[in-house]
């Protein structure tokens, strides 16, 4: 029978098997995991199926399976178990990064515990598989052996009468319960290693703060490269610029020399952070701090910023998150004078007191000003302050633009 979908204007046809459908139910079976995971079953069962032989008993697999829950004690067993079943079950390799599966040995009594109870799972599964698939197969042939007239042992056809030809057509019934064994029986071990051999709520936990870490050490990063290569770019824009409006060589000497200073510095810092992401567990060190400050007020003269600075307290004292994110605050100040103000007088504070540390960059309003709230480098020296519990204030005041940032030395 023949219906037209109104809806997606195409003839549907029901009744009978579609070719999309057929395809999704054979395509396990062109799945390598599939084998895989008939395998990882089997496994389970080559040691007891051996005892077996020489015991023939059932009271050997119940042995088995005593002697499993003390292996199962063993932290060290976990690793070898989230291996087989990584690779076997999932596909992934051994060393994937994937948490659905830990590798890790047993940390606490709940995991040597899940782990026991999955030793024991794919036992008792692997031993069912092997067994239901190995009499399915052994009843096709059966069934074909029947059919042709000849002897048969008592088996499964030991409910049909005599030798039929219409056995034969039994045998795709059989072979379809030996897939369906397969496919089915991998696709519930795979269920029951996510459920048993999965991190625990602590495990979890511990990698969602690794993670969080990981974000805000990306975070960290570009930020660090927003402030020191925007600060170099535009240090060389404005000595570039300057230097063709005078025309002078002395001049133009002056600004080379500093952009060059300003490059090779970007540079340097460029280079440190690629080796933090190329070695990304490698600790944070070499990062400039406040007692580097004269080179950032070095770099805004050069660009023809009148610079008066005024530094009180011990800053080599500072607690080195502070002071590196202080660091990086008066940098960003800078570059957004030179950025929108141009050379322009700029008034610094940095004062060491009453266990806070307080920083201040004001110049004269122009008609380029940053709105507020606006632009990620003022966004950004908002949340270097929240993150340390102090506070930031930028805009105008009194006249001027003014940055102002208090972060507690605690």
């Amino acid at each position: 029978m023949e219906i037209v979908s109104p809806a997606r204007g195409r003839l549907v046809v029901s009744g009978g098997w579609h070719d999309d459908e057929m395809v999704r139910l054979l395509r396990p079976f062109g799945r390598v995991v599939t084998y895989t995971r008939l395998l990882h079953l089997f496994i389970a069962i080559v040691w007891p199926s051996l005892w077996l032989f020489i015991e023939e008993a059932w009271w050997t697999w119940v042995v088995a399976g005593v002697v499993l829950a003390p292996v199962g004690l063993v932290p060290a067993m976990r690793t070898v178990e989230g291996f087989q079943a990584r690779l076997l079950l999932t596909g992934h390799r051994h060393d994937s990064a994937s948490t659905d599966i830990v590798v890790t040995p047993s940390a606490s009594w709940g995991d040597r515990g899940r782990l026991v109870v999955w030793l024991e799972a794919r036992l008792l599964l692997g031993c069912a598989t092997a067994m239901f698939t190995v009499q399915l197969l052994m009843a096709s042939v059966d069934l074909v052996s029947a059919a042709l007239g000849g002897d048969v042992e008592e088996r499964v056809l030991s409910v049909l009468d005599g030798h039929q030809w219409w056995h034969v057509l039994l045998v795709p019934v059989a072979l379809a319960m030996a897939a369906a064994t397969v496919v089915g029986s991998g696709r519930l071990i795979t269920a029951i290693a996510l459920r048993l051999l999965g991190p625990s709520p602590a495990e979890r936990l511990a990698a969602m703060e690794e993670r969080t870490e990981q974000l805000l050490e990306r975070t960290r990063i570009a930020r660090e490269l927003h402030d020191s290569i925007g600060h170099a770019l535009t240090v060389a824009v404005v000595q570039a610029g300057a230097a063709r409006a005078a025309g002078d060589p002395t001049f133009t000497d002056r600004a080379l020399d500093a952009i060059e200073e300003t490059g090779r510095a970007a540079l340097e810092d460029l280079e440190r952070v690629l080796g933090i992401l190329r070695e990304s567990e490698r600790p944070v060190s070499s990062r400039p701090t406040l007692i580097d400050a004269d080179r950032l007020l070095e770099s805004a003269r050069a660009s023809g910023a009148k610079v008066d600075a005024e530094l009180t307290g011990a800053l080599d004292t500072l607690p080195g998150p502070v002071s590196r994110e202080g660091y990086r605050i008066l940098q960003e100040s800078l570059t957004n004078v030179l950025r929108h103000a141009g050379a322009v007088p700029v008034r610094v504070r940095i004062s060491v007191a009453d266990g806070t540390l307080g920083l201040e960059v004001r110049n004269p309003l122009t008609a380029d000003i940053p709105a507020p709230g606006r632009g990620s480098g003022l966004r950004g020296i908002r949340e270097r302050a929240a993150l340390l519990g102090g506070s930031a204030r930028t805009g105008p005041d009194q006249g001027d633009w003014q940055v102002r940032v208090d972060l507690p030395l605690r």
